[in-house]
């Protein structure tokens, strides 16, 4: 069973990544569920700290991109949106050079809070950070409309 209440395509994320973070960081959706959103991220010059391993604060970045977008497609848009409130990581494995995959999926989803779990692993599907994200659910004021 779906929990997205418009189908999320990846062209239209696609669209509306251009000229973000999430663009600047390489990061892309690959892959949509009934219930998941997949993305990738690239360990290279721009994700990866001075040691030469992938930055915990580019997984985290990763993290919430995923959650957010899955959040926004869990509520109607026309009257809601979704706004990180919290997240926390815990990075459990070191990555130098590749590619990582994250799959963000739903832990919650309510009228006024979503929680998200994001499973961030590398190629050989062994678990690099896990991160569990807040988002709230805000209404949308007549005058944004």
């Amino acid at each position: 069973m779906s929990i997205w209440i418009k189908i999320p395509q990846l062209s239209e994320i696609e669209s509306h990544s251009q000229h973000t973070a999430a663009s600047h960081m390489g990061i892309s959706i690959s892959r949509i569920g009934d219930d998941f959103i997949e993305g990738l991220m690239s360990v290279d010059h721009r994700t990866r700290q001075n040691m030469g391993l992938l930055h915990g604060g580019a997984s985290v970045l990763f993290a919430e991109t995923l959650g957010s977008v899955a959040a926004n497609y869990c509520v109607d848009f026309s009257t809601h949106y979704c706004v990180g409130l919290d997240i926390n990581a815990n990075h459990v494995r070191r990555v130098e050079q590749g590619v990582v995959i994250g799959v963000a999926r739903a832990l919650h989803i309510g009228r006024s809070t979503q929680v998200w779990e994001i499973k961030i692993c590398d190629n050989k599907n062994r678990l690099v950070s896990i991160a569990r994200l807040t988002m709230a659910v805000v209404c949308r004021r007549e005058s944004e409309e």
